[in-house]
């Protein structure tokens, strides 16, 4: 299988985008049993969203997130893009004080 980039910007400072997404890992931990392991702004994660394998690695930059992961095949590609950048989006979203609570994410 061949490989799938994504990229979410977001406008939050670099550890406030942090703190959100290590929120978004632990609700897929504690849903999906996926496994995260943080390096510096990074992460690489393993396991199945959704239904969908997800080994992906992604940076968390001043401006976005930034990752790359086993592409899921031509059939699954745009509804694992889509799922990430909504997660991503919704995480990274300003005018929301973070994730709290399971409304909009699986």
């Amino acid at each position: 299988m061949g490989t799938m980039k994504f990229e979410v910007p977001h406008s939050l400072p670099k550890d406030e985008a942090r703190k959100r997404v290590e929120q978004l890992l632990k609700y897929w931990t504690e849903k999906y049993g996926v496994k995260a392991n943080w390096a510096g702004d990074g992460a690489k994660v393993i396991g199945k969203v959704m239904g969908i394998n997800l080994d992906a690695n992604f940076t968390i930059t001043d401006g976005a997130i930034q990752g790359e992961g086993t592409d899921p095949g031509m059939l699954l590609r745009g509804q694992a893009k889509s799922y990430l950048q909504k997660k991503f989006s919704a995480a990274l979203d300003p005018s929301k004080s973070g994730i709290d609570d399971d409304k909009g994410l699986a």
